[in-house]
């Protein structure tokens, strides 16, 4: 979330909306990427431990089909598909009274706003449930640069 809240206070100042979206997993942490729109199009800013769940140049036609472009490298320590939801983009200028941007406390409202956004299934539960792991390879290539704590 940091990250994205970083990426989003960067964004605004270089005149974009400051937008996030979180993606929504089942036995994993959720992720919230920055988003935004160049020439109609969607792209993503996040930070993560994990190679593939970064950046998304803006070549995405909607938010749902930037959200699954993250699909693929969303994966739990068993190896495990996790990605189920996403939401609709949240502005934070809604938050601007509780400064967001600059509050050397913490800012639960972005999470809370986040949390209170309508999200939107990727698939049906009937997909989800017959997903395959990942294999080894594409495993070990995701996890390049992941720290244990």
């Amino acid at each position: 979330m940091e990250g994205a809240l970083l990426a989003a206070a960067a964004l605004r100042v270089n005149g974009y909306p400051p937008l996030l979206m979180d993606l929504e997993a089942v036995q994993d942490d959720d992720h919230v990427v920055a988003i935004f729109r160049e020439r109609g199009l969607w792209g993503g800013i996040a930070k993560s431990n994990f190679a593939g769940l970064r950046f998304r140049a803006p070549v995405y036609r909607t938010v749902r089909e930037l959200a699954l472009s993250y699909f693929e490298h969303y994966y739990n320590l068993r190896g495990e598909r996790t990605l189920r939801a996403y939401s609709r983009p949240v502005n934070l200028e809604h938050l601007d009274k509780q400064h967001w941007m600059t509050s050397e406390k913490n800012v639960w409202c972005v999470a809370e706003s986040l949390i209170a956004a309508r999200h939107y299934a990727l698939f049906p539960d009937k997909v989800a449930r017959a997903l395959p792991r990942l294999d080894r390879r594409s495993f070990e290539a995701g996890m390049h640069g992941w720290v244990k704590h």
